[in-house]
């Protein structure tokens, strides 16, 4: 192993350019169109406002974007950090004109990342310790209405226009929605967990906040079903145009999608085959799935409730760190810090949140643990955490963070899903690599998590671009999407429903995953082939990472100079 160098040696070694200003000025932007991302960034002002998520929000958002990107080809690119900040931001300005002239908010509906999550998931980053903290989530529970009808007038304004999202996902938003908006749901358990010393007019404050905010759900809800149900599309595929603008979006890259649809499909039967082998090793004679429910009901992988899962995801975490810090990864002590946690809400999701800039909240890992799921089985989810914290999401998020020298501001908190899902993928088999995934029942569940991750290209690729389904020739349709997505993961039938609805409403954005980890794989590959026995791959990692999170052009263009 080599010996890591601590980022950011000397941080004066670099100085402020005209396009860092540039950057950090935008990043000022954004905030004011979005100052829910002062709650993510951990950055001053006031702690409880809402963006406008109405017409007039996007408006605004279409003529900060045009300035901006007039204003990055005026100014001059100085050195190579220079040359990559002016690559992104022309790439992420310019996608998102294309965006928002395709029309394409009017219409955004999917089951995991609209506005309508956006305004609840804030409150998962909002300090809940003091009375004081509670004050700001009182002030924020009672802005909940205006930022909701902010984008229903959104919605309503792409019906007006006879641009609506497809009927499946109206369904299941308004699902969702009516559940954050019960009397008795999670706005009400956040107002209840104020501190013992809150007072009486805060938490009237609070369950004011709180009735409030489940009464614009439960509105949206009804706006959903009754307004927007009847008049949206029953076409659940993009087409390829669309699908194109949405690759480019969540890649960095532009690539062949018919080629990679191909590979998908070649990448399926290899991670289905090496499953089968080592099931083979496991249990000789046994299928996949009766591996699956034999590891399922082997007491050595199973856990009771979600504390006991909690305290096995930190454990895992931090021996992760431990292991790989000062060796394979520059992990300096602040970067150190990741705290596993159980999120509020109950929808199945496992995901990370980033430090905030200056590292006093930390980075975190959320479980949402359905209702009624109390066994866990750690041979599926080890792996999980390594995607999630390190070396995955947290390694490469955090060393953004820290890399304060180089990076400006906005450098920092860039996101590409491409580059930073295709990392955690790459940072799964990397485990495997290294040998923290030799116990057979733990290869196997990495090897599950991938091959599902293949099977997902298969399917998005496959149903947006109207292509037939491998093996029938069948056209695509839910039905036919479930079934085949069920024959290749080892899944509960809710989550497979819940994982094809995404696929059906949030095209481009699955397969980033897997397309990701192809090209830092091609990235390494190359990388080992020109320096021969020199290949230092600590050394690559370190340099890959520290540039921050880029599209997937210019992390190939970079790392092939």
């Amino acid at each position: 192993m080599t010996d890591v160098a601590t980022p950011n040696p000397n941080p004066a070694s670099r100085p402020h350019t005209a396009l860092d200003r540039l950057a950090e000025r935008w990043l000022d932007t954004q905030v004011e169109l979005n100052p829910a991302m002062r709650i993510d960034l951990g950055r001053p002002g006031d702690q409880a406002e809402y963006g406008d998520y109405s017409p007039a929000g996007l408006e605004a958002r279409r003529a900060a974007t045009a300035t901006t990107l007039r204003e990055v080809a005026d100014t001059p690119v100085t050195d190579e950090v220079d040359a990559v900040t002016a690559a992104e931001l022309t790439r992420t300005l310019e996608l998102d004109l294309e965006l928002l002239d395709a029309g394409e908010p009017l219409r955004e509906m999917n089951n995991l990342a609209t506005v309508a999550h956006e305004i609840r998931m804030v409150f998962d980053l909002m300090p809940q310790e003091t009375s004081n903290d509670f004050v700001e989530i009182a002030r924020r529970l009672a802005n909940v209405p205006e930022a909701v009808a902010g984008y229903a007038a959104t919605l309503r304004e792409g019906m007006r226009r006879g641009m609506t999202p497809a009927v499946r996902q109206v369904n299941e938003l308004a699902t969702q929605a009516a559940d954050y908006g019960r009397a008795d749901g999670m706005f009400a358990g956040l107002a209840n967990s104020a501190p013992d010393d809150a007072s009486p007019a805060l938490r009237t404050d609070l369950a004011k906040g709180a009735a409030a905010a489940a009464e614009a759900y439960a509105g949206l809800a009804s706006f959903l079903r009754e307004e927007l149900a009847p008049v949206a599309t029953e076409q659940d595929a993009v087409g390829r145009d669309r699908y194109a603008l949405y690759s480019r979006l969540f890649l960095g890259a532009a690539v062949d999608l018919d080629d990679s649809y191909e590979w998908g499909l070649a990448e399926l039967d290899r991670m289905r085959r090496e499953q089968e082998a080592v099931a083979a090793e496991i249990a000789p004679g046994r299928t996949v799935a009766e591996v699956a429910d034999l590891l399922d009901r082997d007491p050595r992988y199973r856990l009771e409730g979600t504390a006991a899962l909690q305290a096995w995801m930190q454990e895992r975490s931090d021996a992760a760190v431990n292991a790989l810090a000062g060796s394979e990864f520059a992990i300096t002590p602040e970067m150190r810090q990741l705290e596993c946690r159980i999120a509020p809400t109950q929808d199945g999701g496992i995901y990370y949140t980033g430090p905030s800039d200056d590292f006093t909240r930390p980075g975190r890992m959320w479980w949402s643990v359905p209702e009624g799921v109390t066994e866990f089985s750690t041979w599926r989810e080890l792996t999980t955490v390594y995607h999630e914290g390190v070396p995955g999401h947290h390694l490469q998020i955090a060393t953004s963070t820290a890399e304060k020298a180089t990076l400006n501001a906005w450098r920092r908190v860039n996101w590409c899903s491409g580059h930073g899902e295709g990392w955690a993928l790459y940072a799964e088999s990397l485990m495997d690599e290294l040998g923290f995934l030799d116990e057979p029942a733990y290869r196997f569940g990495m090897l599950d998590a991938q091959r599902m991750r293949a099977a997902r290209v298969v399917l998005d690729l496959g149903m947006h671009l109207g292509k037939p389904m491998p093996g029938t020739g069948d056209p695509w349709t839910f039905e036919r999407a479930i079934e085949f997505f069920t024959g290749e993961v080892n899944m509960d039938a809710p989550s497979i429903h819940f994982e094809v609805t995404r696929y059906f409403g949030w095209p481009g954005q699955a397969p980033s995953y897997k397309l990701g980890q192809r090209i830092w794989e091609d990235l390494r590959a190359e990388a080992a082939r020109v320096a021969g026995p020199d290949f230092d791959l600590a050394a690559w990692h370190e340099r890959a990472l520290r540039l921050g999170t880029v599209g997937l052009d210019t992390l190939r263009q970079q790392l092939s100079r």
